[in-house]
């Protein structure tokens, strides 16, 4: 998704262009190859190389674990980037609860009028970041999802820097589901968004995934000091290389990035709301951070 100009919980550029992973790129390519918590270092265990340095289970049935999440809300009276529709509610188990071991995030469509920040959206559901809690400057990232299929949602696993400055600081969207047709509900994408590369010229690849939102499937981001891999169920297939040259424009990514989980309503990659289908839900098993031993 795309954010703002101004510091805060997402993204940044103009305003039509923010959104909740990296999205609205003209330039992305079809090219289909192209904090303090308890770790479980059992989990690590099929990557070799690497330390579990974070992570959630999900074990905990109830609200998201608030020593690791926050819920971002920062835009509901303004309203949200990219022409979203959504109300981001906060501490709220119809949009965000941990049942039967998954984090479920639920898109709705319903008013909430009597909340203080309501900005006249027809639709609730939630977005959880790590700002604040936990970031990191380079890692693997995993994230075991099942996306909505439903149209008009727009789900995102993103980071971006703790900087608060959109592009400045970098934006990696790890996943991406459009929603304009069932077409793209069968593919993902990845993206990066820097000062040089954002709003039309982002630069991203999209993946042929039949099973993206009837099963579970891992997304993952490999980051280090010379490029960031992009892939799903172990294969890559966007590659973003550090041009080397010391430009922060065109590589922000030195610096910390905190996590972001969403699922935007409408929007410039949501399109049509299929109301008849809502409410509609992406459902995490776990995300795990690894940094190299």
């Amino acid at each position: 998704m795309n954010r703002f100009v101004k510091t805060g919980a997402a993204w940044g550029c103009a305003a039509w262009l923010l959104s909740a992973c990296g999205g609205g790129s003209s330039n992305i390519s079809n090219n289909q190859s192209g904090g303090g918590s308890e770790i479980n270092n059992a989990d690590a265990a099929a990557l070799p190389g690497w330390t579990l340095v974070w992570q959630d289970e999900f074990e905990q049935a109830g609200l998201p674990d608030s020593s690791k999440w926050v819920f971002d809300t920062e835009f509901n009276q303004r309203g949200w980037w990219n022409g979203e529709l959504q109300y981001y509610s906060q501490n709220r188990r119809e949009n965000a609860e941990i049942v039967n071991g998954k984090l479920v995030i639920t898109a709705r469509q319903e008013r909430l009028t009597s909340a203080a920040d309501y900005g006249n959206q027809n639709y609730t559901s939630a977005r959880l970041m790590t700002r604040g809690k936990a970031s990191w400057t380079y890692g693997r990232f995993e994230v075991r999802a099942k996306l909505p299929c439903t149209l008009g949602t727009w789900p995102a696993i993103w980071t971006l820097g703790t900087g608060g400055a959109w592009p400045a600081d970098g934006e990696i969207d790890i996943m991406e589901q459009k929603g304009f047709n069932v077409a793209e509900k069968r593919q993902v994408l990845g993206t990066i968004h820097t000062s040089a590369n954002h709003a039309g010229n982002s630069l991203g690849a999209y993946r042929a995934l039949p099973t993206a939102c009837t099963d579970f499937n891992t997304y993952q981001m490999t980051w280090d000091a010379n490029k960031i891999v992009i892939g799903v169920n172990g294969v890559d297939y966007f590659t973003y290389n550090n041009p080397g040259d010391g430009n922060p424009s065109q590589w922000p990514f030195d610096k910390p990035q905190y996590l972001l989980l969403n699922v935007a309503v409408g929007g410039v990659l949501g399109g049509a709301v299929d109301n008849a289908n809502l409410p509609a839900a992406m459902e995490v098993d776990y995300v795990r951070v690894y940094r190299r031993s």
